[in-house]
């Protein structure tokens, strides 16, 4: 199967993933009664495993709920020494030059990977390991906070295949990597 590593993500509308305190509450800021999923479950069934740096993930331990992902994670951290013992064999921690990381996981028979995290999807970017980018945009502007994108050693094409609008409000564009 072929590799690929893709985005799903969300941001402001001037481009932040998290508020200047790092909060995500103006992710709701438009009603979704329905729990509409904006593709989401699409999304998650093309890929094998997830790649999340050490901030989302302990973001998504201080949610407070059931451990949300079905398919093995693999959090990249420089500091973390140990996985919660409830997470053992749905979390792994993984370090190293992301090309090593990736060829190891690859080898686990995880071709398909999802990568989420703001310093771990800029990292990818850096050194051009993103093959798709689905980023959905709320139409809210923060002023500053996380970016979602930083520099970048080269410029990196995309192509925009894809445009929906959820909600009457939000913006989702699919984009794929022009090589």
């Amino acid at each position: 199967m072929e590799k690929r590593n893709k985005v799903f993500i969300a941001t402001s509308l001037d481009g932040y993933i998290a508020d200047k305190d790092g909060g995500m509450d103006w992710l709701h800021s438009v009603p979704n009664p329905d729990k509409v999923g904006m593709g989401y479950e699409e999304f998650i069934a093309q890929i094998d495993a997830l790649v999340m740096g050490r901030k989302t993930f302990e973001t998504v331990l201080s949610f407070g709920i059931d451990w949300p992902y079905q398919k093995p994670v693999f959090v990249l951290s420089n500091t973390l020494t140990e996985i919660p013992r409830k997470l053992k064999n749905k979390a792994f921690l993984v370090k190293g030059e992301l090309k090593a990381v990736l060829r190891q996981i690859h080898k686990k028979g995880y071709p398909r990977l999802y990568i989420d995290g703001g310093k771990v999807i800029q990292g990818f970017l850096n050194e051009d390991l993103i093959d798709e980018m689905v980023i959905t945009i709320i139409p809210t502007l923060l002023g500053s906070g996380v970016p979602l994108f930083s520099d970048l050693s080269d410029k990196l094409e995309f192509e925009c295949v894809g445009s929906r609008i959820f909600l009457e409000k939000i913006v989702q564009n699919h984009f794929k990597r022009s090589k």
